[in-house]
């Protein structure tokens, strides 16, 4: 009997992207070529004031169980080597809408990050050029180019 890393993989290698949370399977096709421009520019716009380090489409496991591969995962120190699943919370994530996902980057990601103790989540559009910033005191819509300062340090021009 497959264990959950092998159906990770099989996704993989089908060329698409497994994600569970709180139990609900979610597939989506791997990005298309809109979507992969977009992470490398916000990647290159990262600033650190201090030891952030980013990753992309890293597979991580929650604590509540759920697995995720945000677009951009910002930690502000390395997270433990390993061939699975990274257990360590990320500082920030930021998610870069795919058309016909906005449903699960706009409304299952954000509360579900910030639940499980990622201090920022950005949502960027980069169809319409927006930016949705997300965090404890809630939520900001910015359209255009943007600089936002997050709670970890860094700097990230969308």
């Amino acid at each position: 009997m497959p264990n959950i890393d092998d159906f990770f993989l099989i996704a993989d290698n089908a060329g698409v992207r497994l994600e569970i949370v709180d139990g609900l399977a979610i597939w989506e096709p791997v990005p298309g070529l809109t979507h992969q421009t977009a992470n490398d520019r916000i990647r290159r716009g990262i600033k650190s004031h201090s030891a952030c380090l980013h990753y992309s489409d890293l597979h991580i496991k929650f604590p509540d169980g759920s697995d995720k591969r945000p677009d951009v995962s910002i930690f502000c120190r390395r997270p433990s080597e390993t061939e699975s699943a990274v257990t360590e919370v990320p500082e920030a994530v930021i998610e870069i809408i795919s058309k016909g996902y906005e449903k699960k980057d706009l409304e299952l990601g954000p509360p579900f990050y910030l639940g499980q103790g990622v201090r920022d989540v950005i949502v960027y559009d980069p169809y319409t050029l927006g930016t949705k910033h997300f965090d404890a005191s809630g939520m900001r819509e910015y359209s255009g180019t943007i600089t936002l300062s997050l709670q970890c340090g860094c700097e990230v021009t969308l």
